[in-house]
């Protein structure tokens, strides 16, 4: 009987896997609730690796679970065994930070930390050891899509590690930057400095054979490698200075956006052709290696747009041809708190889809910062300006917080410091009601269901998911729980969680909420009831969404469709009925929501 009924288990995974795999990989972006983690932050597999290998303190392995800006041990093994809960919350997708070999620590004497975030790359073809292996990658991918879960990769094509050095400088010490006008690349450290480079006809013309005149990479500094790290970073290529822009550091604004060192970082020249065929090849490889579904790309307005423009249908084509046919892909456009700062990169970069860091401002605003409700209006009126207009709008993805901008319920505290605990829990809950029912490809940041908060951004906002060790993560106090991440924080049970896992239910189970054309509704002046409809694409059915980010109950007329008549709830408390031909009256709790759905 046993032989038997494991044959026939067998057979059934023969035939469910193929069915699985073929339900994923035809969903769209839109379709997706994404979960993004960072490797390092969120679970331990496996404590062999928390030194990635190497011998020493923690200015040697990068190892110190008692410090935020420092390895902790978080890993792919530890992702994988916590795929249950990922997919318990709902998420369809996985967002997983940089995973490639990092140098572990970098900084000034006094001011180190380390590479435990991903972004300090060295060797862009291997996995981390401090994360795992190869191996382990290819066995959370490959779990993941057994259960019919996508996964993203975060990369990175502006920078690499800080190895190069400038003479003029001295090792770890910043360096301003040296514009273009100033010194330009046919002159030896400025426009009186004897002629390098002779034929170069600009870093505009982005020909092979133009770029093969520029061999001499000291137009604005001297720049050098240190013995020990001349062949650190992977493929041998990147190693060479003359693929990078050696101008000192960026002031993040005119051309020192595209040209500086990010923080001191090698900033590398994305207008060379090499550059580009050697990043299509890094990152195709990945595509072609391990059958990933997508790709958020960090820092992506810190690269010239041409550079994406040829970068962008690379990796789609890379996809297709792996039989990947909705390869995702978003970049990082930090700052672009309007949509029309956010559209820019779609037009000129032809990037598919950037993070809509506009809708997170907009949330923070209505929900925390007690906005009018018509801020979110205009938001969704901005949405014509994308480069496919309401198309693209629908598959950027949206959040409450990250970890570079910090936490949502943080600047909920902020911005609202009487308030009690359960009130700050609602507002925290209604804000995830809009990221998961509203346009959008809905992206929640680990933690969050958990009711993490922090102390501010960047290191701050990285608290560890399992029993932390960070004093200044474990004083902390949570939202809607009286644990602290002392202990480990996988609690299915906790109001966050359980709520955003209904909400993340009923957004993929209904397609007006994935798919669905948005109109806005009803909007005010002041706090209070923002709705908006969605219709589905099958039928054309209408589904009401509505909110009240007032501390006080409204009850309140929204036009609808004449022919919704009669209604389902999906969400809070609606009428059975309409209250006349194109009228819904609403009843909300204070910071409450409701999806009423015509029938």
């Amino acid at each position: 009987m046993k032989t038997a009924l494991l044959a026939a288990a067998a057979a059934l995974a023969s035939w469910v896997a193929p069915a699985i795999a073929q339900e994923y990989r035809q969903r769209l972006p839109q379709d997706e609730v994404i979960y993004f983690v960072l490797p390092d932050r969120f679970d331990n597999g496996d404590p062999g690796n928390d030194r990635g290998g190497l011998s020493g303190d923690r200015l040697a392995t990068g190892f110190d679970p008692t410090a935020k800006g420092f390895y902790h041990g978080g890993d792919l093994k530890g992702l994988i065994r916590r795929l249950d809960y990922i997919q318990g919350l709902g998420a369809t997708a996985l967002w997983v930070g940089p995973i490639f070999r990092n140098k572990p620590v970098q900084g000034a004497k006094g001011q180190e930390s380390a590479g435990y975030h991903g972004y300090w790359i060295t060797d862009f073809t291997r996995v981390d050891p401090h994360f795992g292996t190869e191996a382990d990658f290819r066995a959370l991918v490959d779990a993941a899509h057994a259960r019919g879960m996508k996964v993203y990769m975060d990369i990175i094509a502006n920078h690499t590690a800080d190895v190069i050095q400038y003479r003029e400088c001295g090792e770890g010490k910043p360096c301003p930057y040296r514009d273009r006008a100033t010194y330009p690349y046919q002159r030896k450290g400025g426009v009186a400095g004897r002629p390098i480079n002779p034929g170069f006809r600009g870093d505009d013309v982005q020909t092979p054979e133009n770029f093969a005149r520029l061999t001499d990479p000291t137009w604005a500094y001297t720049p050098y490698v240190p013995a020990a790290e001349r062949q650190v970073k992977v493929p041998a290529w990147l190693n060479d200075p003359i693929y990078y822009h050696n101008r000192g550091d960026s002031l993040f604004r005119t051309e020192s956006s595209q040209s500086g060192d990010f923080s001191g970082l090698d900033d590398l020249m994305t207008e060379n052709p090499r550059v580009i065929a050697g990043m299509i090849d890094i990152y195709g490889g990945w595509i072609d290696r391990f059958g990933i579904d997508g790709f958020r790309i960090d820092t992506a307005k810190h690269v010239n747009p041409e550079f994406w423009r040829s970068f962008v249908p690379a990796m789609q084509a890379r996809a297709a041809a792996r039989g990947i046919p909705h390869f995702h892909i978003f970049g990082e456009v930090t700052a672009g708190m309007e949509p029309g700062y956010l559209a820019r990169w779609t037009k000129i970069a032809g990037y598919p889809a950037v993070l809509d860091f506009a809708f997170q401002n907009a949330v923070m605003q209505v929900v925390a910062e007690n906005k009018p409700t018509s801020v979110m209006a205009d938001l969704f009126e901005g949405d014509v300006l994308y480069a496919k207009g309401e198309a693209t709008a629908e598959i950027l993805p949206t959040f409450l917080g990250n970890h570079d901008q910090g936490r949502f319920a943080r600047w909920v505290r902020l911005a609202n410091p009487a308030a009690s605990d359960a009130e700050v829990l609602k507002r925290v809950e209604l804000g995830h009601a809009m990221l998961l029912t509203l346009r959008g490809v809905p992206t929640l940041y680990s933690g969050d269901e958990q009711g993490f908060a922090g102390d501010g951004n960047d290191q701050d906002a990285r608290e560890d998911l399992f029993a932390s060790r960070v004093a200044s993560y474990n004083d902390n106090r949570l939202v809607g729980t009286t644990r602290t991440t002392a202990e480990d924080n996988f609690h299915p049970d906790h109001p966050l969680y359980r709520a955003i896992a209904i909400l993340a239910r009923l957004r993929t189970a209904t397609p007006a909420l994935t798919r669905g054309r948005q109109v806005t509704r009803q909007r005010g002046d002041g706090p209070g009831l923002f709705a908006v409809s969605r219709f589905d694409p099958r039928d054309g059915h209408e589904v009401v969404i509505a909110f009240n980010t007032a501390p006080t109950p409204i009850s309140q007329a929204v036009q609808i469709e004449t022919a919704s008549t009669r209604f389902a709830t999906l969400a809070g408390a609606c009428p059975a009925t309409a209250a006349a031909p194109g009228s819904l009256t609403v009843t909300l709790p204070a910071f409450g929501y409701a999806m009423c759905s015509a029938r």
